[in-house]
């Protein structure tokens, strides 16, 4: 996944290279989920797609690696999560696999016809000199400003924490903070029969309302202990969000951090 989920991270060239490479050295089938692309949020690591990569790789990967590219209208800048509509790019597959996904979807009795539309309208937007044109480059560029303040405000927020870090939110629309949790709240978790970060994001939805994704779903590192969190609300509201999450984090660490609660 480039930009990444969870973790809103954006791959070098140099990454995609020996992904490439990988796949060749085992026989794998590359699926390359680039749904967002376009939202970048810096610019020393730009978005490169892993067939352009692929391809400069040269012979025999560019002609023997098998690759499917991802890409939707539901995610990404538009966002348009009421509008499914997704299309895949196959290069070096084998022509009697894509006529048999070909069939598998020509057999849906229900086509999602304006998930379609958009879609189409995704790949080609309006053009220099149509009438909608500027409209059109004025909004997206306004959406991704925002999700652009919106990810530096909560990487900041996170890193600004008592036992919080988390890498800049690069691209994407998340962020992956890992927390250093006490040891009573360890135990604490131990004893409700739940994983520490589990615990914590339980606690942080009873107490705030705010959802979040406990890390162990992810496969984090042995003994670390993280969440996922999103940058989609709106930013009107964003100051307010993380307001809550503060004031949850430091009662929190209070309650388990105290010298009481590690007896």
């Amino acid at each position: 996944i480039n930009p990444g989920n969870p973790t809103g991270q954006c791959m070098s060239e140099e990454s995609l290279a020996q992904l490439v490479r990988f796949a060749h050295a085992n026989s794998l089938v590359l699926l390359a989920d680039e749904v967002y692309q376009e939202n970048i949020y810096q610019s020393a690591r730009p978005f490169v797609s892993i067939r352009r990569v692929m391809a400069g790789l040269g012979a025999p990967y560019s002609s023997e690696v098998e690759l499917v590219s991802f890409h939707t209208v539901s995610k990404g800048v538009y966002g348009e999560c009421g509008l499914r509509g997704g299309s895949m790019l196959f290069t070096n597959v084998d022509p009697r696999v894509v006529d048999e996904i070909y069939k598998i979807a020509s057999i849906n009795l229900s086509p999602n016809v304006p998930g379609q539309i958009a879609m189409a309208l995704m790949c080609d937007p309006p053009k220099p000199g149509d009438y909608s044109y500027h409209s059109h480059m004025a909004e997206k560029e306004e959406l991704l400003q925002s999700l652009k303040r919106r990810a530096r405000a909560v990487t900041d927020a996170f890193n600004s924490l008592p036992g919080v870090v988390c890498n800049e939110t690069e691209g994407a629309m998340y962020s992956f903070p890992r927390i250093t949790l006490p040891p009573a709240a360890v135990e604490a978790a131990r004893r409700a029969g739940k994983q520490p970060d589990t615990f914590y994001c339980l606690g942080l939805l009873e107490e705030t309302g705010l959802s979040t994704v406990p890390g162990s779903g992810f496969g984090q590192a042995e003994g670390t202990f993280h969440l996922r969190t999103t940058i989609l609300p709106p930013e009107d509201k964003f100051q307010d969000i993380i307001g809550r999450f503060t004031s949850f984090h430091t009662n929190f660490m209070r309650k388990y951090g105290s010298p009481r609660a590690r007896l």
